[in-house]
């Protein structure tokens, strides 16, 4: 019987014998393997921290005891000790186990994440919760070095020293986010991954500063202020201390005993308290040790090799605006690139590698990465700004404040626009045309298929404004290519005129509505169809075309319906008292779970066969009125 199969429920680990934890360790990472390489998953940061909290586990009670990833990414085995090890086929499935901690899942789970930076400041609120209620569990937060470049940590940790409440800390520190670390930050970090030595260091300047006599109140306070300032110059880690946090570090990530008894005695403490683990990412297999930012998010892949399996490779929407972003900069000297640690998810990293100074890599700092591209444009430069949608939302202010504001040349290269899958809802692009078109200056385009991508980039760099260029993850459309009009402000684009209904499809939503008006020709229904292409503004013309002959226009969109193109041409038309009936095909006031795009569309009613169905509803309703 292996070990693992002890572990059933909470809290089994405590009845482990301490001198089989290691190979239970051994048998978590292969647990991991087996499974991920079946649904994909982030790998890496899971087999890097499974000491780590299997050590947590051993001090913890659950569910009283409250314990918070930032991220999530590094959760797996957390979800194993609690319980859920048999869910794991379901990993990221429709229906199945989510990715990252949910409340909705386990009560063990104390705390939704996807997004980082966030862990200190929710861990927080519970220890004062704690003390308001007169309650007793532990609470600790789990953080890696990456999200620390995010300015949320700051703003909790200050908070944190003034509150002055007994709260844990984790900095798993595996000098990684997804791509390399990059910053300030991670270079101080990188001066104290000494091990035992710093701590021996530590302790012993630490001992002989206490020993200097004081002698009078003036000696006293100049004394103080010196072993402080030789403190700050020989103890890398004071940077936490003068913040007003306990330091406890740097620990190895891989010694179970010991981080178990550093954590049983920090908890102890009733005082803000940061203990510094020092791991490596992708631990106990080669593969990923080798390649942790290949295996930090990776789909089904072949053990043997570590090789994705994927029948062929295919050309991503990234791929497309990764290669026109390096032709444009060939020929434009003027445009810069900007990512949040996402180099190469985003494609940024090609155009780094041509031009390595006219490229950025903030960190996880999208906040900063917006501002910082409006300096660049007061001085000149066409700053491209490449994130994620669901990671741009934490950037609003900045785009609003900084860019809108000031009709600053920006462009926004609005990756993962739509429905992402297997991520889940904390991931999922369907916000963006929502919270950026009511700014006023912001220009939205959304192509409808590769070729009009690297168009609508052309048209962008070319602007004089805010431009937001959204497209969806995975395969680039190579349909309708035929149709390629001149890219115009404010217009769309006719595909076909039909008679009495028209369909008007948004960005990558225009594969499915080109399904439907195959379906529709092919019953001799002859429909209209047009790409909307521009978001914001809306083509009025176009409206207003359609509302003299149409007696029907549905919009098709893959956003939330509140706030999206459909809603703004519903205002458009109720406005004007135009003559003519719109439904919109969107996603309604939720949010929407894990699971394939395809699996998520035919529960939203936005794959092809649910739209047939729902335009030939309306067509046979309209023809009985």
């Amino acid at each position: 019987m292996n070990i693992l199969d002890r572990i059933n429920k909470p809290n089994d680990i405590k009845d482990i014998d301490r001198e089989d934890l290691p190979e239970l360790a051994d048998e978590i990472r292969e647990f991991l393997v087996s499974h991920v390489s079946e649904t994909g998953g982030h790998l890496a940061p899971n087999l890097g921290c499974v000491e780590l909290t299997m050590a947590l586990h051993r001090v913890l009670d659950f569910p009283e005891d409250k314990l918070i990833w930032d991220v999530g990414h590094q959760s797996y085995v957390h979800k194993i000790l609690t319980g859920r090890k048999n869910e794991m086929g379901t990993l990221r499935q429709f229906g199945g186990m989510s990715g990252f901690p949910k409340t909705s899942e386990s009560p063990c789970d104390a705390f939704n994440t996807g997004h980082s930076s966030t862990s200190i400041s929710a861990a927080l609120g519970m220890a004062c919760a704690r003390s308001i209620k007169g309650t007793n569990e532990k609470i600790a937060a789990v953080i890696g070095d990456g999200s620390f470049t995010g300015g949320m940590v700051y703003e909790a940790m200050n908070n944190m020293a003034d509150i002055k409440t007994g709260c844990l800390v984790v900095l798993n520190d595996n000098n990684m986010s997804i791509d390399r670390n990059v910053g300030g930050m991670s270079t101080y970090l990188s001066k104290i991954r000494v091990g035992q030595q710093y701590n021996d260091f530590k302790g012993n300047v630490e001992k002989i500063l206490m020993k200097i006599p004081v002698a009078g109140e003036h000696l006293g306070r100049g004394l103080k202020k010196s072993k402080d300032s030789i403190k700050q110059i020989f103890v890398p880690g004071m940077f936490f201390e003068e913040l007003g946090v306990t330091y406890i570090g740097p620990i190895d990530g891989h010694d179970i005993d010991v981080m178990e008894a550093t954590f049983r005695k920090a908890l102890k403490l009733n005082r803000p308290i940061l203990v510094h683990v020092k791991t490596v990412k992708g631990k106990g297999y080669t593969h990923a040790e080798r390649h942790p930012s290949y295996f930090h998010g990776i789909d089904p892949f072949d053990i043997q090799t570590g090789k994705v399996m994927k029948d062929r490779k295919v050309m991503t929407n990234t791929g497309v605006f990764a290669r026109k972003l390096v032709e444009l900069g060939k020929a434009d000297p003027r445009i810069t690139a900007i990512t949040a640690a996402m180099g190469k998810g985003t494609g940024v990293a090609a155009f780094a590698a041509e031009f390595p100074d006219r490229a950025f890599d903030v960190g996880i700092a999208e906040e900063h990465a917006v501002t910082f591209a409006a300096g660049l444009a007061t001085s000149g430069l066409v700053p491209v700004v490449a994130i994620y949608s669901s990671f741009l939302q934490r950037a609003y202010d900045q785009i609003l404040h900084d860019v809108c504001l000031q009709k600053l040349h920006v462009i926004f290269a609005i990756d993962r626009s739509g429905l992402v899958g297997a991520d889940g809802d904390t991931h999922q692009g369907i916000f963006d045309t929502a919270f950026l078109s009511h700014i006023p200056n912001m220009t939205i385009i959304a192509p409808k298929n590769r070729y009009e991508l690297t168009r609508a980039m052309e048209w962008a760099v070319a602007y004089d404004g805010p431009v937001a260029l959204k497209y969806s993850r995975g395969e680039a459309y190579y349909g309708l290519k035929e149709y390629n009009a001149d890219i115009e402000y404010g217009r769309s684009e006719m595909i076909h005129r039909g008679q009495k209904l028209a369909i008007v499809a948004v960005g990558n939503m225009v594969q499915e509505a080109e399904k439907v008006y195959d379906r529709l020709l092919a019953d001799g229904t002859n429909v209209t169809f047009v790409n909307a292409r521009f978001l914001k503004p809306i083509d009025t013309d176009m409206i207003d075309e359609l509302s003299r002959d149409h007696e029907h226009i549905v919009v098709i969109e893959e956003e939330i319906k509140h706030g999206g193109y459909g809603s703004l041409v519903e205002e458009y038309v109720m406005d004007r008292h135009l003559d003519v009936d719109v439904t919109v095909c969107a996603i309604e006031d939720t949010f929407v779970q894990h699971g394939s795009v395809e699996e998520l569309r035919r529960m939203l009613k936005l794959d092809a066969d649910s739209l047939y169905d729902r335009i030939k509803h309306i067509i046979s309703t309209d023809c009985t009125e």
